[in-house]
C-alpha cells in the first residue's frame, strides 16, 4: 500500500504530471486537428483526433511542437520498435517527406511491389500479390487486363464513401496534369503511396512521392472534439472512429478547397 501510496502521490505533482503526458505523447497517443480539406469528406476540416502511434511500431520520441528527437533512430528506419507498416485503404498519418516536421494525413492506395497508375482520373492498382490474389480479393469490383496484368478500377472508392472527385476540376481548369495521368509506377521496397479522399483537392504522392516507413506515424484512433468553420461543435463525429465516420451524412459535406 505504501508503494501504492507513492505512486499515487508522484502522479499527482507536477513533475509526475508531466512524465505521464509525455510517455502517452511519445508512446501510445498524440492529439492532432486537421487543418485542409485534403481527407474531405472522411475527416473533415476542424476534427481533432487522437493518432494511435503504436499502429505501426512506435516511432522514435521526439517533443512535441519543436519536433526535437530525444532518442537516437537507432536502425535509421525512424521507429524505437519497428512493426508492419500501413496496409492498402489505412487512413495513415506521417511526416511529409521533404519537411519532417509536418505532419499529414492521408489513405494508403498502395504498398510496396504494388503497381499503379491513373488515367482520366480513375485509380488503377496491380496489387503485387498477383492475378490470382486479385480475382479472390476485388472479385466484386471492377478488373481490367493491360499488358497481361490484372488492375482494379478504384479499389477503394465504393468501399470508403468520403472519396471523391470535383466535377468542376477538369483538363481545361486545372494545371495539375497529375490529378488526371499519372504514372505507371512501381511502389519501392518500404515505401507507401498516399492520396487525399478528396482526389482533387490533396497534396500527396502524385506530387512528391512516396512515404517511406521511417516517416509513418500511426492511425488516426477516434475524433475527440470537431468544430466547423462557424465554430458550431459537430457532435455526431465526437468520439467516433475513422469507419463510423465514414457511415455518416457528414461525408456529403462541401469541397470547395484548393491544393493541400
Amino acid at each position: 500500500m505504501k508503494i501504492l501510496n507513492k505512486l499515487y502521490n508522484w502522479s499527482s505533482s507536477w513533475t509526475g504530471t508531466v512524465v505521464i503526458v509525455l510517455v502517452i505523447i511519445f508512446f501510445i497517443a498524440q492529439a492532432f486537428v486537421i487543418p485542409s480539406g485534403s481527407m474531405k469528406n472522411s475527416l473533415l476540416i476542424g476534427d481533432m483526433l487522437f493518432v494511435k502511434k503504436f499502429s505501426y511500431g512506435v516511432p522514435t520520441p521526439t517533443l512535441p511542437w519543436v519536433e526535437v528527437e530525444i532518442l537516437p533512430d537507432f536502425d535509421g528506419d525512424g521507429h524505437l520498435f519497428s512493426a508492419d507498416g500501413p496496409s492498402r485503404g489505412d487512413i495513415t498519418v506521417f511526416r511529409y517527406p521533404h519537411d519532417k516536421k509536418i505532419h499529414y494525413v492521408k489513405r494508403c492506395v498502395a504498398v510496396e511491389g504494388d503497381i499503379l497508375f491513373l488515367k482520366d482520373k480513375k485509380l488503377y492498382l496491380h496489387p503485387h500479390q498477383g492475378d490470382e490474389y486479385i480475382k479472390k480479393e476485388y472479385k466484386d469490383q471492377t478488373l481490367v487486363t493491360i499488358d497481361d496484368m490484372l488492375f482494379v478500377v478504384e479499389p477503394y472508392k465504393t468501399i470508403h464513401k468520403g472519396i471523391h472527385y470535383d466535377q468542376n476540376v477538369t483538363r481545361e481548369s486545372s494545371p495539375h496534369m497529375e490529378l488526371f495521368d499519372f504514372g505507371p509506377i512501381q511502389v519501392p521496397k518500404g515505401s507507401y503511396f498516399m492520396m487525399g479522399d478528396n482526389r482533387d483537392h490533396s497534396n500527396d504522392s502524385r506530387f512528391w512521392g512516396v512515404v517511406p516507413y521511417k516517416f509513418i506515424v500511426g492511425k488516426p484512433w477516434f475524433v475527440y472534439f470537431s468544430w466547423d468553420k462557424d465554430r458550431k461543435i459537430r457532435w455526431q463525429r465526437v468520439f467516433k472512429s475513422t469507419k463510423q465516420l465514414e457511415q455518416l451524412d457528414s461525408y456529403k459535406s462541401e469541397h470547395k478547397d484548393g491544393i493541400y
